[in-house]
């Protein structure tokens, strides 16, 4: 009888200036079976630099380190786009969030969350989600802390009936999973959809669209 196989565990790099936070998070992760935490480090280049030598899965960085933040995530976005970066900070300021975003961030959650939703977090950018602390991403809707361009209302137009039922999800906040769920598709092709929404609507991921969603989509008919 053949040894059972299991999926390899999601390779997870840490950087943050601070050694008890870092410290805090490692430990935290390791604790997960499905987590591997390989390399952890302090500042910008040091973040660049694990990116390029490790390719970890996920990569949380601190955004106030030595170097910035933002600066090692332009970095790291250019040279390793397939490292997966979210933004783990105590700044809460809609202008950050934003840049964070459009460089390529795939998270940006808050420093206080607890391990247990930090792993789901790290599990949830793995499966090629985005996701913001649901407080910042309140804000970030009711303030346009993105910059949309007002002239997206055009472009939904374009969408099928399909189209529109996950746009509206995902203005609510669902993984693909759980539209999946609502409407009865397998998951693999809510994530199709939810490609040709974001392509047609010309934005680069799910918290652009939630915004144009919530401000063109409430004045329409279902």
């Amino acid at each position: 009888m053949s040894e059972p196989t299991y999926p390899d565990p999601i390779r997870v790099a840490v950087v943050d200036d601070h050694p008890l936070m870092r410290e805090g998070v490692v430990h935290a992760l390791g604790k997960e079976s499905d987590l591997e935490v390989v390399a952890e480090g302090a500042s910008a280049d040091e973040a660049v630099a694990i990116a390029e030598q490790y390719l970890p899965d996920v990569m949380l960085v601190d955004i106030n380190m030595p170097g910035g933040g933002l600066e090692a995530l332009k970095r790291i976005v250019t040279s390793c786009p397939a490292v997966a970066c979210i933004i783990i900070t105590v700044r809460e300021d809609e202008e950050t969030v934003g840049r964070a975003l459009r460089i390529g961030a795939k998270g940006y959650v808050l420093k206080g969350i607890s391990s247990a939703d930090l792993a789901s977090t790290v599990r949830q950018i793995h499966g090629g989600e985005v996701y913001i602390t649901p407080s910042l991403a309140t804000r970030l809707l009711t303030n346009e802390g993105l910059g949309i361009n007002r002239g997206h209302h055009v472009q939904l137009d374009s969408l099928t009936e399909r189209e529109m039922q996950i746009l509206r999800l995902i203005a609510k906040g669902m993984i693909n999973k759980q539209i999946g769920l609502e409407l009865s598709l397998s998951e693999k092709t809510v994530k199709h959809y939810v490609t040709n929404v974001l392509q047609k609507l010309q934005v680069s991921n799910r918290v652009e669209a939630a915004l144009i969603a919530q401000r063109d989509l409430n004045n329409r008919p279902d």
